[in-house]
This record gives C-alpha cells, sequence and structure tokens, in this order.
C-alpha cells in the first residue's frame, strides 16, 4: 500500500493472502495484536520456524474464526461462554487454548507432523476476534477444509511488531505476500495476545488487553486472574512459556 493510495481494499487483500496460503505459501498479515507470519504448509511453517529461530517449546496457532473455536474446542458451556463474552460481547482479543476434537475435519487434514508441532498436552491454541483479515482467513480456511497456522512476526525474543517495515528482513525475505496495514490498533501495550488456558483457566501471556479481559471475567464470572507486575518485571507479559516439553522430544 502506498501513501495516498485511498481506501484499501480489503475484500482483494483477504482473496489474495488466501490464494497464497491455500498454495502452500507465506503471508505476513495485520492483527489487531501485531503482525503475523502465517503458512499453509508444514514446508511453509518449517521455514517460519527456521527463520524467526523458533524454540522447539512455543507451538503454532491455528488461524480460525469464531465458528471454527466452537466446533474445535472441547469445553464446558461456563467456559465457552467465558470466550465469546470476551471476544464478541466486549471485542476484545484473546488467545484460546483447549482441548480439540481429534475427529474434527480440520484437525484431520493436518499432517501428524505439524499437528504434533501445534499441540501438546491435548490442547490446541488460536487467536480470537484478531481482526477483519484474520478472521476472514479463518474462516476461509475452515470452509475450504486448508488448515492454516501461525505465530507473531518476529525474530523469537525480539517482541512483537506493530508495523510492516519493523520485521525484520530475515522473516519478510520468505514471504510470498505481505500486508501493511499500518499501525496496529493495540500497539500501546507493546505485547502480543493475552493468551488463556482454558483447561485450567491459568494466564499463559499477560498481553493486549489484560485489564480489560481479567475485568470481564471477573465481574461476569468471578474468575480472579493475576495483577500484571508491568513491562518493567515482565517485557513479554509470559508466565508459562517454558512450561511445555520440547515438541522433538514430546514424540521421541
Amino acid at each position: 500500500m502506498t501513501t495516498g493510495s485511498g481506501r484499501p481494499d480489503l475484500d482483494k487483500d483477504i482473496q489474495r493472502v488466501f490464494a497464497v496460503l491455500h498454495g502452500a505459501g507465506i503471508a505476513i498479515c495485520p492483527n489487531t495484536v501485531g503482525y503475523g507470519i502465517w503458512g499453509g504448509s508444514p514446508e511453509a511453517l518449517e521455514r517460519i520456524y527456521r527463520a524467526k529461530e523458533r524454540g522447539p517449546h512455543k507451538r503454532n496457532a491455528l488461524i480460525t474464526d469464531e465458528v471454527g473455536q466452537r466446533e474445535i474446542h472441547v469445553l464446558d458451556q461456563r467456559r465457552q461462554d467465558m470466550i465469546e463474552c470476551v471476544t464478541e460481547d466486549y471485542d476484545l482479543p484473546m488467545g484460546v487454548i483447549a482441548p480439540y476434537r481429534a475427529d474434527h475435519p480440520l484437525i484431520r487434514a493436518i499432517e501428524p507432523a505439524l499437528l504434533r508441532a501445534s499441540t501438546a498436552n491435548g490442547t490446541i491454541g488460536m487467536l480470537l476476534n484478531g481482526g477483519p483479515v484474520h478472521t476472514a482467513i479463518g474462516r476461509l480456511s475452515r470452509e475450504a477444509n486448508h488448515p492454516v497456522f501461525g505465530s507473531s512476526a518476529n525474530l523469537s525474543g525480539t517482541g512483537t511488531k506493530f508495523r510492516l517495515q519493523d520485521v525484520q528482513p530475515e522473516l519478510r525475505a520468505i514471504a510470498d505476500i505481505e500486508l501493511d496495514y499500518g499501525l496496529r490498533r493495540y500497539h500501546h501495550y507493546r505485547r502480543s495476545s493475552t493468551i488463556i488456558d482454558f483447561t485450567d483457566l491459568s494466564v499463559v501471556r499477560m498481553g493486549s488487553c489484560y485489564e480489560l479481559i481479567a475485568d470481564v471475567l471477573q465481574r461476569h464470572f468471578g474468575l480472579e486472574l493475576p495483577a500484571d507486575p508491568g513491562r518493567d518485571a515482565n517485557p513479554s507479559g509470559h508466565l508459562q512459556e517454558f512450561r511445555l516439553r520440547p515438541f522433538t522430544e514430546a514424540t521421541a
């Protein structure tokens, strides 16, 4: 996108991105919580993994929409209500980890090695309400039964990037398409998404909108989340980053 080029053609951009992903390529795209890098095949995700210098304890996130989340995750009604209250009623982005249905068509379409690299202890994670591009690609992926996974578009350990030009050249070089939608909405948090593991209602990462999410869950469900000590004490917001065994060990 060039300066002074007029309104973006969101629908066209979404179709262009999905064509690349459906063709097994790599895309760098805007979320509300920063820029993400997504892959449409195991080979693409392996290239992303190597370029990011990503630790083996980290998992890929499934790109899907709210329908996919409801179909794939196995949760009781109260916990599902928590997710929908945060992401739909209050329109906040949130990363969600929960047990998954192994017989869901989208899960069955994932190659075994990629599934191992994207799940842990019978759970799978996904970002919900990540913005119009993210949600639309998630819907198209589900409808086409073509799995797409992603993570933040940054070298591991360098923090989320909220402008495309801040994404490192090593990552931009492997992308088949990139969308520049400028400074992302929640840049002032200087963290990626908040992630909650709904198997035990524990906080995995205190990220964007954490205090708003905590307030919603406390007021509507009586759930008390731990206080955020602030970026000076915990810059990334991670509380449980290294609790997972490397997937290479977990499958050995």
